[in-house]
């Protein structure tokens, strides 16, 4: 809401040094240096997702078919089991020390243990040491990993100007599906050109050890970013706080536990970030790491065909997702996080069913209507997330509540879903249990206040150009956007001071 008037005359003023001017060509190489982490992260999740059935037959080749797949799937979930500890870690450091370092060294930790999946001995080779390895290297992997979508979102909010968050945070989305379709694609193409034995035999290694190179790619477009402007505007304050706070400590004798402390001050924000996960992620998750298994495995459709029907849908999200973002800068995030739950709510049985039908038309207009609705979640996600969260605690907090949601909703939803038709037999059992996520999302949309073309929390606002500073210090006193009461004044004066920066005359 804008600030009454009369209120505001013992506040202190908006200034025109107060307000932050987006540098462009920064902004551009921040949401490069994020995407490509994004397309590394979603890579190698895909390539999993898409080799899940051959996984199982190279590791655990003396079992059961349904045996392999579950193994498979479970492995998969075992990556998630590790998010909230690589969060909580990344984050804290990453709060502490800056983004960008933190961000780079998650990425190399991720890149490292993908490859070296791809050169690990098969069972046939170690025997039941493979199967151990593999999960070993799946946590690392999913340690790393933990760090990186909060990490990223919280880079690129803090980077973007208010009023359009919403698309420069989708975009980073966009690079997760495309790294998905890639993942896809090359394991379409190897299968296409190998076939199904010399899959089995070696052809499954070639993916993983691709993402080596990409990783390498990755890395070198995350090194050439400055640290966001956010952060760097904070640092002498928080040192400054975190100077007094050991102080305290060391006359007291007591260490505060800086997470659970953390947890206990924005326990409610958390509980709303893990709701709209819970509700974006099942979605997301049936869609890419579920159905490439679920067509092989429960439609008899060829493991190539169940990748081919897959691809197109997820270009196709991928090219969406930042005009949903851009929809959610107009519309408010809430409104389209809205729909998206009552879009799932209502749509998830005629898409299942659809798929279900066993018609490669049915089969994309259903995969084609799981994608509408993950577009809905996803792509408010990446600017709703971090708006939930102070600056000095955005991506510890963020990463901490992402992190636990991905691993209880998220990365579990395959074996959930497929656990599901195992013990009900019922086909439409997966939808009845996305349903049940989306109406637990809608709790949180619920909650959440809207964030959409208003400063981040703990930041001073943030615009394109010089005539919107203009205008907003101008119109501070009627913008429904902006909350005068809402702007850390306090820590922008002492940040002003360390920096010997004069004080400006009052606007």
């Amino acid at each position: 809401m804008g600030s009454d008037p009369s209120s505001t005359q013992q506040r202190r003023r908006l200034r025109v040094s107060d307000v932050t001017v987006v540098d462009k060509s920064m902004m551009r190489r921040a949401v490069g240096g994020m995407v490509v982490g994004n397309t590394m992260e979603w890579y190698d999740v895909g390539v999993y997702g898409y080799l899940a059935v051959t996984m199982g037959k190279v590791f655990l080749p003396t079992a059961e078919p349904a045996v392999q797949v579950l193994f498979s799937l479970g492995v998969f979930a075992a990556t998630y089991i590790a998010r909230p500890l690589g969060g909580i870690v990344f984050g804290r450091l990453g709060d502490r020390l800056g983004r960008q370092r933190v961000l780079a060294t998650a990425l190399v930790l991720m890149a490292s243990s993908t490859f070296l999946i791809g050169v690990l001995p098969a069972y046939a080779t170690i025997g039941a040491l493979a199967p151990v390895v593999l999960v070993v290297l799946k946590l690392l992997q999913g340690f790393s990993t933990g760090g990186e979508y909060a990490g990223a979102t919280t880079f690129v909010t803090e980077y973007a100007p208010d009023r359009r968050r919403g698309f420069f945070a989708s975009i980073l989305d966009f690079g997760s599906y495309m790294g998905f379709a890639l993942g896809a694609a090359v394991v379409t193409a190897l299968q296409l050109t190998l076939g199904d034995a010399t899959m089995t035999a070696w052809g499954w290694r070639v993916p993983f050890l691709l993402a080596g190179l990409i990783g390498v790619v990755a890395i070198y477009f995350r090194l050439r970013i400055e640290e966001s402007p956010v952060f760097q505007a904070t640092q002498a304050t928080q040192a400054a706080q975190e100077a007094s706070a050991e102080a305290r400590a060391e006359a007291t004798g007591q260490r505060p536990t800086s997470v659970v402390a953390m947890v206990r001050e924005h326990w409610r924000p958390i509980l709303i970030a893990v709701m709209l996960v819970a509700a974006s992620n099942t979605v997301g998750y049936a869609l890419t790491s579920y159905m490439p298994t679920y067509l092989t495995d429960s439609l008899g459709y060829s493991a190539l065909d169940g990748t081919l029907l897959t691809i197109p849908v997820l270009v196709l999200l991928a090219v969406v997702l930042p005009l949903t973002g851009r929809l959610s800068d107009r519309l408010g995030r809430r409104v389209v996080m809205w729909i998206g739950a009552a879009t799932t709510v209502v749509l998830v049985v005629p898409a299942f069913l659809l798929i279900a039908h066993g018609a490669q038309w049915s089969t994309l207009l259903g995969l084609g209507l799981l994608a509408l609705m993950t577009a809905l979640w996803v792509s408010n996600q990446a600017a709703s997330l971090p708006a939930l969260f102070p600056t000095s605690t955005r991506y510890g907090a963020m990463g901490f509540a992402y992190n636990i949601a991905i691993a209880v909703f998220g990365g579990t939803t395959p074996l959930i879903v497929q656990a599901l038709l195992t013990w009900t037999g019922d086909e439409l059992a997966p939808a009845y249990f996305l349903m049940a996520m989306s109406a637990l999302g809608a709790v949180g949309v619920f909650c959440m206040r809207e964030s959409s073309q208003r400063p981040l929390p703990g930041s001073m606002p943030a615009v394109e150009t010089e005539a919107e500073v203009r205008e907003l210090v101008l119109t501070q006193d009627t913008n429904p956007n902006l909350d005068l009461g809402d702007l850390p004044f306090a820590a922008a004066d002492a940040v002003r001071e360390a920096q010997g920066t004069p004080e400006p005359a009052a606007r």
